[in-house]
């Protein structure tokens, strides 16, 4: 019976997070750590704690003052969560923007317990040994999940080779990422005093599967004893959320500026033409070609395709990103969105998308009435 609730809890939270994200920005704020990971630990205080207490009020400025948006905890409390869970917190709430917040450490203490600074990281990889360090460490919170060697599918965060898939997971939402890691790295500096370490890539497993604009950010050095009390005191904590909550309201504003431009009141959709014959999908057997009567009215007929990826860019036929696909876009909230295949059979489309999925892993159906966007289930 209690394993039955627990089922029907988690269908109802999937509904409950996707009719949040239906019409709305949606934001999921990611405190690091939590439960019997601890993260980085200094004189006084735990990284786990500082994540927490940071990651709440960053949700309540911006709660105050962006009504519009939805905001999604990956944790509200002291307890551990997977690294790829967080990731399918914010898929499954389909957020705009994923908010990881850490606080960094040397391990040597006694040679660099005066590093400072707050630095915010994108997926990437790691250009330096020291971001490789900080990766590395952060990384190593998967062994405490059970059957890591299974879900993180033998990576080893402690072995330079492994990082070497990051350089492939360069996506559509790269821009974006930087864009925003930016602003949050300039409120850091100018609104909570912190220095500046700038903006780094490295090959975060938090990050990897998030399929929107996703960043972490490394608040200060829990290793040096005067950021440590700065990052323990209340006023420390409200001005580092107060700072990433500025750098959200510049982002949102941008956000709506490009959706307002590119869309209006309704998205645009947009069917292109083919843009690769390198690889061809086989035609499923029922697609339609024919057209009705002018003369005879009919209902709408429901086309299915399969959505592969987005990009703030119309990408040329040769992208690396298409994998070789040929590929239609339609522009929806200021991204190209690139489909392959179509149907008007569901069973169809499924079995291509079931193909496609060994390319794109999180590829899904979307629908259209008369070249117009309907939800799935219409």
């Amino acid at each position: 019976m209690a394993k039955r609730s627990h089922i029907v809890f988690v269908i109802l939270l999937d509904l409950f997070l996707f009719s949040l994200s239906a019409n709305a920005f949606v934001l999921v704020i990611d405190p690091g750590h939590g439960g019997n990971d601890e993260g980085s630990k200094g004189k006084k205080g735990m990284e786990k704690n500082i994540n927490l207490a940071v990651g709440k009020l960053v949700g309540q400025y911006i709660a105050s003052e962006h009504p519009d948006v939805k905001i999604v905890y990956t944790r509200t409390q002291d307890v551990f969560i997977g690294l790829d869970e967080r990731a399918e917190i914010a898929n499954r709430a389909k957020a705009n923007l994923f908010i990881s917040i850490h606080a960094n450490s040397v391990e040597d203490k006694k040679k660099y317990a005066y590093v400072e600074g707050a630095e915010v990281y994108t997926l990437g990889t790691a250009r330096n040994a020291e971001n490789f360090e900080v990766a590395k460490r952060e990384n190593s919170v998967m062994f405490l999940e059970d059957n890591y060697e299974q879900k993180y599918e033998g990576f080893n965060p402690d072995l330079p080779e492994s990082y070497v898939i990051f350089r492939l997971m360069q996506n559509a939402y790269t821009e974006q990422s930087n864009d925003f890691a930016s602003m949050v790295q300039n409120e850091l500096v100018k609104t909570a005093n912190r220095g500046d370490r700038g903006v780094k890539q490295a090959g975060y497993l938090v990050l990897r599967k998030s399929t929107m604009p996703r960043i972490l950010i490394e608040l200060d050095f829990l290793s040096n004893p005067k950021a440590e009390n700065y990052l323990l005191s209340q006023e420390g904590q409200k001005s580092l959320a107060r700072s990433i909550s500025n750098a959200f309201t510049e982002y949102k504003k941008e956000f709506d500026r490009k959706e307002k431009n590119s869309t209006g009141d309704n998205p645009v959709q947009k069917p292109s033409e083919s843009l690769s014959d390198k690889k061809q999908l086989p035609a499923p057997a029922d697609s339609l070609s024919r057209q009705p009567e002018p003369a005879t009215p009919v209902a709408p007929e429901t086309i299915y395709k399969i959505q592969i990826l987005a990009s703030s860019k119309q990408l040329p036929a040769d992208s690396p990103e298409l994998k070789g696909y040929k590929a239609d876009y339609y522009v929806e909230g200021g991204y190209y969105k690139y489909t392959c295949g179509e149907s008007a059979s569901r069973k169809e489309i499924n079995k291509l998308r079931k193909k496609i999925a060994a390319d794109f892993k999180d590829a899904f159906i979307i629908a259209f009435e008369n070249g117009v966007k309907v939800p799935i289930n219409k």
